[in-house]
């Protein structure tokens, strides 16, 4: 079975930021190469969706409606709703991720 898996916008935009950011403290090549294979990990839902961790934070609160995997150091959390997989977040794992997620995922 595959999974139809869509970049919310939010996610698109943390991409944009993480490529920003490599390419202004280090090189266009290694940002390049980081967004590749961030996109090379997002493309593995389609057929594993449920391989992903449940985001510790997250677990702590109760809530597993998000998994996550990783392209060292960064996390590339999503949820799956039936056949669709929706990656809602990407950020770099060294972060404070209890206030992001909170911010990002459990906010109404």
């Amino acid at each position: 079975m595959s999974f139809t898996v869509r970049v919310t916008s939010g996610a698109r935009n943390d991409l944009r930021r993480i490529h920003d950011y490599i390419s202004h403290s280090d090189s266009r090549e290694k940002a390049d190469y980081v967004g590749l294979h961030i996109l090379k990990a997002i493309s593995t839902l389609e057929k594993l969706p449920k391989h992903g961790v449940h985001p510790p934070e997250l677990l702590a609160l109760g809530n597993r409606t998000y998994r996550e995997i990783f392209f060292k150091p960064y996390r590339i959390i999503y949820r799956v709703r039936g056949e669709i997989v929706f990656v809602v977040l990407i950020a770099d794992g060294r972060r404070e991720m209890q206030s992001l997620l909170s911010d990002r995922l459990l906010r109404p």
